[in-house]
């Protein structure tokens, strides 16, 4: 995904582009209203994360510039402004979301990770794939070299996030609160045990193996082959 950082606190832009980079980002910044539309026009970001007080500019004027060119972009406004009539303003001008400063990195990331499987102008894409994998939204089927792979609900929410993050470690933690939610002990080992489950159904009967394990890291999705 390639997110557009439009924010004129150079501290706080430098922060978020390193951050984001980190968790496997591609990121570009701006910090001014004259240059944000030019570079939308040019590269078409899939989000851009607006701030709304820009110094030479209000970013709710921006964030409507941009709806009216129709790109499928999602907006996600950063402001200081955060009482609920900023809110509710920003999203009536075009925004996706809108946060408040200051806020948790961690829950920017995971407002990053729901906009991420919006679409705004076309129905949400309902196939998800990797190498030999392909996963139907539509249906919650999972195929692998045109193999049908019977799936539980949770096994397939499993498939559906790791699709959604090839080649990126996934915690434990985060499949848990993501599959399960935030009331599952964290302590439960319910998570091994259908990673094993997956591994079964979907890389017993292929050389090649697709689900791998980052010992004390977690889970991904790769079809590298081991060093």
């Amino acid at each position: 995904m390639k997110i557009l950082i439009v924010e004129d606190d150079q501290k706080l832009a430098d922060f978020l582009n390193r951050a984001l980079q980190a968790e496997g980002y591609a990121t570009d910044i701006v910090s001014r209203v004259s240059d944000t539309l030019s570079y939308v026009r040019t590269h078409q970001p899939d989000l851009i994360l607006l701030d709304r007080l820009l110094e030479d500019g209000d970013g709710l004027q921006v964030c409507r510039d941009i709806r009216h060119l129709k790109l499928p972009c999602k907006i996600l406004m950063l402001s200081a402004l955060s009482e609920v009539e900023d809110r509710v303003s920003g999203l009536r001008g075009g925004a996706d979301d809108y946060l408040g400063k200051p806020f948790h990195f961690e829950e920017l990331l995971a407002r990053i990770e729901a906009l991420s499987q919006r679409d705004h102008f076309s129905k949400a894409e309902n196939r998800l794939s990797y190498a030999d994998l392909s996963l139907n939204l539509d249906h919650l089927e999972l195929t692998r070299a045109g193999q049908l792979i019977e799936l539980t609900a949770k096994e397939l929410r499993i498939m559906e996030m790791l699709l959604r993050n090839p080649g990126r470690v996934l915690s434990r933690e985060r499949i848990l609160s993501h599959v399960w939610g935030v009331l599952e002990d964290p302590m439960t080992n319910i998570v091994d045990v259908y990673m094993a489950r997956l591994r079964r159904k979907i890389d017993a009967d292929f050389e090649l193996k697709l689900i791998r394990t980052r010992r004390g890291l977690g889970y991904l999705l790769s079809d590298r082959t081991a060093a």
